[in-house]
């Protein structure tokens, strides 16, 4: 398999993953819990967050949580536009709603505006990877 593994310094693979995470996201079938969802919906964000790291050969933080990754890329002056940290909601996705019991269920409802604030997250790391 030498040769087929895909370089973690090129920002068009984290791109790629983010867009995989965001598709898994919308496979809602029978027996698939919101939070799951939700799950690949952070993942999607996170990794669209990294791939701007990985541009701006900026080392980012292994760390899941969107806002000290938004809060590392305004720390190298690079502009965060406002709306975008909203998306610091979806780091609760990362912990704390893959188990059972420690939150409410995520709502359908919760789980649109999730996926609408990946898919900006994602859109804006495009531009900035472009």
């Amino acid at each position: 398999m030498k040769g087929n593994k895909r370089s973690p310094d090129n920002p068009a693979e984290w791109i790629s993953r983010a867009k995989s995470s965001l598709t898994l996201s919308s496979t809602k079938t029978h027996g698939v819990l919101y939070e799951d969802l939700c799950f690949q919906v952070q993942q999607a964000a996170e990794k669209a967050l990294k791939a701007v790291f990985v541009a701006r050969k900026i080392p980012y933080p292994y760390t899941h949580d969107i806002n000290a990754l938004l809060s590392g890329l305004e720390q190298h002056g690079i502009a965060i536009p406002e709306p975008l940290w909203l998306a610091v909601t979806l780091t609760s996705y990362a912990s704390d709603t893959r188990y059972p019991g420690i939150t409410s269920p995520v709502t359908k409802e919760e789980y649109t505006v999730a996926v609408r604030l990946a898919h900006d997250v994602l859109l804006w790391a495009e531009g900035q990877v472009d």
